[in-house]
């Protein structure tokens, strides 16, 4: 099997430019030289470019040559995609530090050693780029009518209007893939297919200024739940790979608990088991088997990010707490000063809530426990002498320690 029939079996390509010369390209025993792009908007990668990373990863075991662009460039505008307001500004002290805490994360995953793969940053040739022959070289190839077209454009102008700023971003990501595809013989720019506008933007100028036609573009399923809305959300935030933002234990417990039915895709697009494996796995996926396959893609997706050590610590915890034994040293854990705390207050500095009124609605419920007992009373104090295991619901739970 090739690695294109791979991608494909496992439902990962959403859309290709040229889908015959990309499985030409791509299984025709050369290395391919490929990039995506990631804008250093934060200071931690989330789940969805964890999904880049990995499908990189595979690109990369199949002999070809992985280019992580950071945009530090890009970022100091935002791309508009998916977004209903413009996103902050930032500074280029902000970039070039969220720019550095990635290249940590990428390597985490992908093998950066010279000859296998490398990481470039587009500030480094927008620098010296004059505006005026920016516009006349590249804008020229763009039609504005056709860029309103695209649903990156179209979804903002329907709503609270796009930015002069932001509409500039689908050429700058394009003269991305048209100078690696000159200074470093990129063919092929991948990526999310919320992106597929900005992709094909790219690999369609790099056709025009170039007279060339060996520039692609592909692009791959999002992290979808089964109800059509992307995966990474939590009560917490957004499901970071760092492990200070978003704890190794709660980023096994976030995969442990995805919904049923979703667990073989994810298992298919996340994972490196072979997916011969996971096709029999599906025929009988029902009862404790499917308790198990959770557990096994909990496992497999926080080894990748967090290592073996991690992602046994964080299994051990949870089948400790989730089986009725002790308390777990490897379970979350926060630290608070009082050793006497109103319920809604520990709830909140436990970050198992959000809000006053989110804890009150808990406790209301009956959806809060101490120590395994329920607590109904919204002015319960709870006594803290050394720590008190705090509930909320079935799946989440944090220690609370005392620290005096």
């Amino acid at each position: 099997m090739t690695i294109f029939q791979e991608l494909k079996r496992r439902g990962l390509i959403a859309q290709m430019s040229h889908e015959k010369e990309i499985e030409e390209l791509l299984s025709g025993g050369d290395s391919v030289k490929f990039y995506i792009g990631f804008d250093a908007t934060a200071d931690s990668l989330h789940v969805g470019g964890l999904m880049q990373l990995i499908t990189m990863k595979r690109l990369q075991d199949a002999g070809h040559y992985p280019v992580a662009l950071l945009g530090t460039a890009t970022s100091l505008i935002g791309d508009p995609t998916g977004k209903t307001d413009m996103r902050k500004m930032l500074t280029p002290e902000d970039i070039a530090y969220n720019a550095e805490r990635f290249k940590k994360q990428f390597s985490q995953i992908i093998d950066l050693r010279p000859g296998k793969a490398e990481i470039v940053k587009n500030g480094d040739w927008f620098a010296d780029i004059k505006y005026l022959d920016f516009l006349r070289d590249i804008g020229r190839h763009f039609s504005v009518n056709k860029m309103l077209t695209a649903e990156c454009f179209r979804s903002r102008l329907e709503g609270k209007g796009l930015s002069f700023l932001e509409f500039n971003y689908m050429l700058l990501q394009s003269y991305d893939f048209l100078h690696l595809y000159r200074a470093k013989d990129v063919k092929m720019q991948i990526g999310g297919d919320d992106q597929w506008s900005n992709i094909l933007a790219g690999a369609d100028l790099v056709r025009r200024v170039e007279s060339k036609t060996d520039a692609f573009a592909m692009t791959f399923s999002l992290l979808l739940t089964k109800d059509g809305k992307k995966m990474g959300k939590t009560e917490k935030g957004a499901v970071w790979l760092d492990s200070n933002k978003f704890s190794v234990y709660d980023f096994f417990q976030y995969f442990r608990n995805v919904d049923d039915a979703d667990v073989i895709n994810l298992l298919k697009m996340m994972t490196f088991i072979p997916i011969e494996e996971i096709e029999e796995m599906e025929k009988t996926l029902e009862g404790a088997k499917l308790n198990t396959a959770k557990e096994l893609l909990a496992f497999e997706l926080t080894k990748t990010v967090h290592g073996v050590d991690a992602a046994q610590k964080a299994r051990d915890a949870a089948r400790n707490v989730f089986g009725g034994g002790a308390v777990d040293a490897n379970m979350p854990s926060v630290t608070v000063s009082e050793k006497q705390i109103n319920i809604l207050d520990l709830l909140i500095q436990a970050k198992l809530c959000g809000s006053k009124r989110d804890a009150r609605t808990n406790v209301e419920q009956g959806g809060v426990s101490v120590d395994d007992e329920k607590i109904t009373d919204v002015n319960a104090v709870i006594e803290i002498n050394d720590f008190v295991v705090v509930k909320k619901g079935k799946k989440n739970f944090v220690r609370v320690n005392s620290k005096n």
